[in-house]
């Protein structure tokens, strides 16, 4: 052992003080008079006065969720490509049109679909859980299908 490993039990180093001689004596590192040299001097922020003039529940501020509709964004999807990836009889939903590759998911969601009337179908499909355009619900029931939700 030697004297200059040893070490305090406890340790004698307190906080910096000010004020009282040395390199920090006079103004103690705070410059020259005014507010800001005071000790408990409080500055008022100026961005702070300017929001507290807004007035509360205006516009898309913190009050996005009550002020602005969400924007359903669907994936469109047209009659030519559900003649020729299903079977007659087949339901046709969401899931099913992710795995033949007709939608895609985003960020492990789903998105909404849409089906649109584009195209002719001749197939009697029961599509379930879709958005679809006036012309497509015409087209898919002459040809013998039906439009529906699931029971959750």
């Amino acid at each position: 052992m030697q004297i200059n490993t040893l070490k305090a039990a406890t340790s004698r180093i307190t906080s910096v003080r000010v004020g009282r001689g040395s390199t920090r004596g006079k103004n103690s590192g705070r410059g020259n008079k005014g507010q800001n040299s005071r000790a408990g001097h409080k500055n008022r922020p100026e961005m702070r006065d300017l929001l507290k003039k807004i007035p509360k529940r205006r516009g898309f501020g913190k009050n996005r969720s009550r002020t602005v509709k969400p924007q359903i964004i669907y994936t469109p999807v047209n009659l030519t490509k559900l003649e020729a990836t299903f079977a007659a009889g087949d339901i046709v939903n969401p899931v099913a049109l992710m795995l033949n590759g007709l939608v895609r998911s985003r960020g492990g969601y789903i998105i909404p679909v849409k089906i649109l009337g584009t195209g002719t179908i001749t197939k009697a499909l029961t599509i379930v859980d879709c958005e679809f355009s006036q012309t497509a619900k015409a087209a898919v029931e002459a040809a013998g299908g039906s439009f529906g939700t699931s029971k959750k």
